[in-house]
């Protein structure tokens, strides 16, 4: 029972888009409107409202996937393969949301909020952010929705070839599914390139 609730109130809890309500009750700025690809997500809400409530999205975007997961790994075994909906619940919630489905956004915040989540396990956490910074400045892949596709996909095999609990293993996959499902289908037919970082010189 300790699975399926820290699963619903995963769900339930990812599937409050703060970046979508903030900035509209704070500032009047509906972000999947006013936004090129139509994503209720952190960028956006930085783009639209400002570094305040930019900043505040992330907090909340995180702690919505930080918390359910934190908890319940307090109070269920992380090892148990039951633990990968639990893992899984937030990001599905940001991607589908149970109030309205099709304005879910890309789960790239609340994916991080998860893995922190597992804390003091933190290896998860660490290969998504590697490989985040190595696609942003030593491999350059641009656009961004290619750069967090093939971020996505590579976290999702290093953890799996390095974490030792299957449980994390699946979970890694299955975050990275969701994640990488959502770019594809806001992909608005931007080119892909991809550069070697090189610092200017004076």
């Amino acid at each position: 029972m300790n699975y399926l609730f820290f699963t619903l109130t995963g769900y339930l809890s990812g599937s409050v888009l703060y970046a979508y309500w903030l900035p509209k009750l704070l500032c009047g700025k509906n972000v999947i409107e006013i936004s090129n690809d139509n994503n209720p997500g952190t960028a956006n809400a930085y783009k639209s409202s400002g570094v305040f409530i930019g900043t505040l999205v992330l907090f909340c975007e995180l702690s919505k996937g930080f918390l359910p997961v934190y908890f319940a790994a307090k109070h269920a075994a992380v090892e148990s393969m039951l633990f990968i909906p639990v893992v899984l619940a937030p990001v599905l919630g940001h991607a589908f949301p149970i109030f309205d489905y099709k304005k879910g956004g890309k789960a790239i915040a609340v994916s991080f909020g998860v893995l922190l989540g597992l804390f003091p396990i933190c290896r998860p956490v660490l290969i998504l952010a590697a490989a985040y910074l190595s696609y942003s400045l030593v491999i350059v892949i641009e656009p961004h929705i290619f750069r967090s596709v093939v971020t996505f996909f590579t976290f999702s095999v290093l953890n799996f070839l390095t974490c030792s609990l299957p449980s994390l293993c699946f979970s890694g996959v299955a975050i990275s599914a969701v994640v990488i499902f959502k770019h594809l289908e806001k992909y608005q037919g931007e080119t892909f390139s991809m550069r070697l970082f090189r610092p200017r010189h004076p």
